[in-house]
C-alpha cells in the first residue's frame, strides 16, 4: 500500500497561520530565498539582505543568478535546468566550496539547502542560505592560504633578489601586510655577539632606524629572545616582566608583539619581530607564519652571502692573475736594471767620478723598492715562493707582539690570547709574520687615538660558507684548521671598504701613506697556504681579520737554509744557462762570468736537451721556468735529472710555475726568485752543489 501522507501541521485556536509563517520567515537566523521557475525571487528574509548586501525590496524581482559570480554562472544555470527537471530536497555546499556574490562585487562562503515546494502545488524553491565565513575552522582555512600567498610572494622575490640588504627590505614588508600590522623589523646579531643592528624595516620608531645599534643584554626584547633562543610572544606590553619595555612603544600605542629568531646553520644571528596596536593579537598560526618567513630569510640570506663569496673570490681571482703576469715581466726587468747597475758599480771610472757612485746608489734603491711592490703582487697573486713548515704559533706571535709593544704607539693596549692546545701551523713562518704585521699595521691607523689590538690563536671549530667557499678543497673539515684572529677596536670598515679590502693598490688612506697592498699580500699569502682569510668589521666599532691556516705535520721539503759563500764555488764550473730574454740572459752571463764560471747559453729547452744529449759536459743547469711556447724549465730539469743526474738551479719570476715541478716530484728544486744579485746568485749555486754533494755522498 502506498505510505499515508504526513498529518498536517495543526495551530492552537486562535493562532494565525499566515502570521507564524511572515514572522519565522523573517525571524529565521538563515537567509531565505523564494525563487519562481524562472529564476525570479518571489520573497527574501531580512537575513538574506543582511548577507547579500541589499535591502529586501531590491532582492525580489531580482534573478537568482545575479547573486552567482560570474566565473561560475554558466555551471549554476546548467545545475538549476537540471534540478527543475528532478526537484528534491538536498543541501549543497558539504562536499564542494560554495559561493555568492555580493551586492558589492565580493564573494561570500556559503552554504545552500533548496526545497521545492511544487509538491504543495507551488511552482517554487526556497532556498535557504547560510554565510560560513564567520565559521573559526572557515576563518581559520581562509587565514592559512593568505599567509601561504604572502609566503609564495616573498619566495618569488627572493629568488631575484642577490643582495642581503634588499631581502632586509621585502621580509619585514611582507611581514607588515600579512599580519596587517603597523610595524615589523629585522634585526642581526654582530659578529661578537655583543649587539644587535637594524638591518630592516617598516613602520619603525625613532631610534630604531635602518643601522641603529640596539643592544643584546637579555634585559631588552631582542637579547631576551638571542637568551631564550625560540620565538616570543608579548600578549601586552603593559603587564611585561620578563624584560624591559621601552617608553616608546607605549607611547605610539604599541601593545602586543611577536618575535622568531633568524638562524645560520643552527645559530641564533638575529631576529625577525612584528609588533601591534592590539592586545593578544597574535596567536599559534601568526607564530607558525613568521617562522616559516625567517626561515625563507634566513635560507635567502645564505644564498646570497654564498653568491656574493663566490662572486668576490673569482673577481680576486682575475686580478691576481694579471697582477701575477705584470710583475713576472716586471721582474724581468728588473732583472736587467739592477744586473746592470751592479756591472756599472764596479767600473772603475765610475768609481771615481764625483757624482756617478751616489746616482747608482739612488737608482739601486729605487730598483730594490720596485722589486719589494712586485714582491707584493706576486704574493696577493700567489705566486711568490713559499718554505711552508710545521710552525709554533706562541712562539711566533709573542716575538711579534714583544716587537709591536716597544715600536706601536703606546696608546695601542696589545693583547695576546692563545690556547692551550692550540696546534702548530704549516705555513711559511717569514711570510705569516710579515701578514700579520701587515694587519697590526693597518689596525694601528684605525685607532689613530689608540685603542685595543687583540692577537689570538685556537683550534678552528667551524668554517663559515664564505670561507669554505675560498678554499681550495672545500670539502675540508675544520678540524685541519688553526684559525688566527688578529682584532682592533678602531674606526672598522664600511660595507664597501670591506668588498674591496684585499684587492691591489685599494687604499682609504691619505696620499703617500700606503700602497695599497697590505692586505692583498695577506689575502696571497694565505691563499698559497690553502688556507682562506675573512674580514668582520662594524663601523666606529672595529675589525676583525680571520686567518685560517691548515695544521702543522710533516713539514715540507723546502731549499736548503744555510747561506754558501760565493767563494766555494768551483773554479771553471761548466754551466748550461737557458733564458729566453736576450737582456735577462746578457745580465745573467756577466754575473757568471765574474764568478769563473764557463757559461753555455741557449735560448730554449729544446736547445739545451740538446746540448745535455751531445758531447757537452755540465755541472749545472740554470734555467728560468717560462721559457716561451715551448717546453717549460722544470720538464727540461726531469730531463737533466734522468741523464745525468746534473743539479739544477730554476730562475723565476713568480712561484706559481712550480705547480708543474711539484706535481713531478720536485719541489725540493732550488728556486732564485727574480730579480737577484750576482751574490744571491752564486749563494744558490753554492746551496745547489752542496746538496747535490750530499745526494752522491
Amino acid at each position: 500500500m502506498p505510505s499515508a501522507p504526513p498529518p498536517a501541521l495543526a495551530l492552537a485556536a486562535g493562532i494565525d497561520e499566515r502570521t507564524v509563517f511572515r514572522s519565522l520567515f523573517a525571524a529565521y537566523p538563515d537567509a531565505l530565498l523564494v525563487v519562481e521557475h524562472t529564476g525570479r525571487i518571489a520573497m527574501a528574509n531580512p537575513a538574506a539582505a543582511a548577507l547579500l548586501g541589499y535591502r529586501c525590496e531590491e532582492l525580489v524581482a531580482l534573478n537568482v543568478d545575479a547573486l552567482v559570480p560570474d566565473g561560475i554562472r554558466p555551471r549554476h544555470a546548467a545545475y538549476r535546468q537540471g534540478y527543475e527537471r528532478a526537484p528534491r530536497a538536498r543541501p549543497m555546499g558539504t562536499q564542494m566550496d560554495l559561493v555568492a556574490k555580493h551586492k558589492d562585487g565580493s564573494e561570500v562562503m556559503v552554504e545552500i539547502a533548496l526545497s521545492p515546494l511544487q509538491g504543495d502545488g507551488l511552482p517554487l524553491v526556497v532556498a535557504a542560505i547560510r554565510g560560513i565565513g564567520a565559521y573559526p575552522r572557515v576563518q581559520q582555512a581562509l587565514q592559512r592560504a593568505r599567509y601561504s600567498e604572502h609566503l609564495a610572494n616573498f619566495g618569488r622575490q627572493a629568488v631575484d633578489a642577490r643582495e642581503a640588504d634588499v631581502l632586509m627590505e621585502i621580509a619585514p614588508a611582507i611581514a607588515a601586510q600579512a599580519l596587517q600590522v603597523p610595524l615589523a623589523m629585522v634585526v642581526l646579531l654582530d659578529p661578537d655577539r655583543q649587539e644587535f643592528r637594524v638591518a630592516g624595516g617598516v613602520g619603525l620608531l625613532p631610534g630604531e632606524e635602518v643601522g641603529a645599534r640596539l643592544g643584546a643584554h637579555p634585559d631588552k626584547a631582542a637579547g631576551f629572545l638571542l637568551l631564550q633562543g625560540e620565538a616570543i610572544t608579548v600578549e601586552d606590553y603593559r603587564s611585561e616582566r620578563r624584560f624591559r619595555v621601552p617608553p616608546a612603544y607605549l607611547a605610539a600605542g604599541l601593545v602586543s608583539a611577536l618575535a622568531v629568531p633568524l638562524y645560520d646553520r643552527g645559530r641564533v644571528i638575529g631576529t625577525l619581530a612584528v609588533r601591534s596596536r592590539t592586545p593578544k593579537r597574535f596567536g599559534d598560526e601568526e607564530k607558525r607564519f613568521l617562522e616559516s618567513l625567517s626561515s625563507l630569510l634566513s635560507t635567502s640570506l645564505q644564498r646570497a652571502q654564498s653568491e656574493e663569496a663566490l662572486n668576490h673570490a673569482q673577481r680576486l681571482e682575475s686580478v691576481g692573475q694579471l697582477t701575477g703576469g705584470i710583475a713576472h715581466d716586471f721582474n724581468n726587468l728588473l732583472t736587467v736594471i739592477q744586473g746592470n747597475l751592479q756591472v756599472l758599480d764596479e767600473l772603475p771610472a765610475l768609481r771615481s767620478d764625483g757624482v756617478a757612485p751616489e746616482l747608482l746608489a739612488a737608482a739601486a734603491r729605487a730598483s730594490r723598492r720596485a722589486a719589494e711592490l712586485t714582491g707584493k703582487l706576486l704574493a696577493f697573486s700567489r705566486r711568490q715562493v713559499l718554505q711552508p713548515t710545521a710552525v709554533d704559533l706562541g712562539a711566533l706571535m709573542q716575538s711579534l707582539v714583544d716587537m709591536l709593544r716597544r715600536t706601536l704607539d703606546q696608546r695601542v693596549r696589545i693583547a695576546l690570547q692563545q690556547s692551550a692546545d692550540c696546534p702548530q701551523v704549516l705555513a711559511d713562518p717569514g711570510q705569516l709574520e710579515s701578514a700579520l704585521l701587515n694587519i697590526a699595521i693597518n689596525a694601528r691607523d684605525a685607532m689613530p687615538e689608540g685603542g685595543t689590538l687583540t692577537f689570538s690563536a685556537e683550534p678552528c671549530q667551524t668554517l663559515p660558507a664564505s670561507v669554505r667557499l675560498g678554499l681550495d678543497d672545500p670539502t675540508a673539515t675544520a678540524e685541519s684548521f688553526v684559525l688566527i684572529s688578529v682584532s682592533d677596536t678602531g674606526c672598522g670598515m664600511s660595507e664597501h671598504v670591506r668588498e674591496h679590502a684585499f684587492e691591489p693598490f685599494f687604499t682609504t688612506k691619505d696620499k703617500g701613506r700606503g700602497t695599497g697592498l697590505g692586505l692583498s699580500t695577506v689575502y696571497g699569502f694565505v691563499k698559497q697556504s690553502r688556507g682562506a682569510v675573512a674580514i668582520d668589521s662594524v663601523p666606529q666599532v672595529g675589525t676583525t681579520l680571520a686567518l685560517y691556516l691548515p695544521r702543522g705535520g710533516r713539514a715540507l721539503p723546502c731549499a736548503g737554509e744555510a747561506e754558501a759563500d760565493a767563494t766555494r764555488l768551483p773554479s771553471a764550473l761548466k754551466v748550461l744557462m737557458v733564458e729566453d730574454d736576450p737582456e735577462v740572459r746578457q745580465v745573467v752571463r756577466s754575473f757568471l762570468t765574474t764568478m769563473g764560471c764557463v757559461v753555455t747559453q741557449v735560448f730554449s729547452a729544446e736547445e739545451a736537451l740538446a746540448e745535455l744529449q751531445g758531447d757537452g759536459r755540465f755541472d749545472l743547469l740554470l734555467t728560468d721556468i717560462a721559457l716561451g711556447q715551448g717546453m717549460r724549465g722544470t720538464d727540461l730539469a726531469r730531463h737533466a735529472r734522468q741523464l745525468a743526474d746534473l743539479p739544477v738551479l730554476l730562475m723565476s719570476g713568480f712561484s706559481a710555475e712550480l705547480v708543474h715541478a711539484e706535481g713531478h716530484g720536485s719541489s725540493s728544486w732550488e728556486v732564485l726568485a727574480k730579480p737577484f744579485s750576482r751574490q744571491q746568485l752564486a749563494q744558490a749555486i753554492a746551496r745547489v752543489l752542496a746538496a747535490q754533494a750530499q745526494r752522491s755522498a
